[in-house]
């Protein structure tokens, strides 16, 4: 197994110091994966022992920031919000190079997010984690800026609208998942900038602001 970078139009053998890639060689076959879907991959998915817990603090302390700063991207662009760890994930395997994360892999990832804010685990066992791309507090902010942005300071909405209505497409709050939204909006309550009140059902739940 050869692995090959190129930079500055030169070949260098990186062996030991866990550097980024371009491309992925063995024998005389290189590939590369640059994409999933329309999202850009970057260049350490190919490297074979990023999908792999390493032993040395200092590269698994690297290599858990690179993961953790890739699934946050991803779940951003593409608006995922819950990620299940017995379920197939795009992220966790790279058919390319023939390699999958294991449980193990995925729940360090998750759980290294998880300490600092990022994510939460639904559920004691680990199988279920909400990924916080933004912070409540930040939702919580977005949501004010989108209330003052379509002059609804003193209006009322239900929270079905907040996630699906017309105002909010092309917003980061269209499609946002209800448990946090919902937290977003019990932060600003709290704070006296609306008040949630109950309809008749679930989806009848309303948003009177007053920011």
């Amino acid at each position: 197994m050869v692995i090959i970078l190129i930079s500055s139009l030169r070949f260098r053998l990186e062996a030991e110091n866990f550097s980024p890639i371009s491309i992925y060689c063995e024998g005389s076959t290189c590939r590369e994966m640059q994409k999933l879907g329309d999202f850009k991959l970057p260049h350490f998915f190919n490297y074979p022992p990023y999908f792999t817990l390493q032993p040395v603090r200092e590269t698994r302390e690297k290599q858990v920031q690179l993961w953790k700063e890739l699934i946050l991207d991803y779940c951003r662009t593409q608006k995922i919000f819950v990620i299940k760890l017995e379920e197939e994930f795009p992220l966790f395997s790279n058919s390319v190079i023939e390699r999958t994360l294991s449980h193990e892999a995925r729940e360090a990832f998750l759980s290294a997010l998880a300490a600092e804010g990022r994510a939460e685990w639904l559920d004691k066992g680990h199988r279920s984690c909400l990924i916080l791309w933004h912070r409540i507090q930040e939702w919580a902010d977005i949501i004010v800026n989108f209330v003052k942005d379509n002059g609804f300071e003193d209006s009322v909405m239900t929270v079905e609208e907040i996630r699906f209505g017309i105002e909010s497409r092309r917003t980061e709050l269209h499609g946002i998942d209800r448990t946090i939204l919902m937290r977003a909006l019990k932060l600003l309550e709290q704070k006296g900038k609306l008040a949630i009140f109950k309809g008749t059902s679930t989806d009848d739940e309303g948003i009177k602001f007053s920011v």
